[in-house]
């Protein structure tokens, strides 16, 4: 499956789970760490765990192969690795701390639908 793709099912399982302010930066020309990022926050530490779980469980069904989840326990900052897309589901008081939207800053953004453009 393309990362495109990829990146597209991560944010329809984010959206699923009802995270905010879902973006998904095109990282290729900016950094070697991956292809996309996809940035979004939920409001508590179970909402935040919930969108994990289900991108997780969105690349199971979709036989993705999902390297590594980092930070699920803590619930602040949860790093889900799926090769070439990496999404940060923050609690909403770290996505402002940390502002990785600002930080790469040079990145194009890309348009993903979720049902909050709908």
């Amino acid at each position: 499956m393309e990362n495109k793709n990829i990146v597209q099912l991560a944010a329809e399982a984010c959206d699923d789970k009802r995270a905010e302010n879902i973006l998904v930066l095109n990282m290729k020309e900016v950094s070697l760490i991956a292809d996309y990022f996809l940035i979004c926050h939920g409001n508590n530490e179970r909402q935040v765990q919930a969108i994990a779980r289900g991108i997780k469980e969105k690349m199971e069904e979709n036989e993705v192969t999902l390297y590594r989840l980092e930070g699920f326990d803590q619930a602040r900052w949860i790093l889900v690795d799926i090769g070439d897309v990496v999404c940060h589901v923050f609690h909403k008081d770290e996505r402002g701390y940390y502002n990785l939207e600002r930080l790469w800053g040079d990145a194009a953004e890309i348009p993903v639908l979720t049902r909050q453009d709908q």
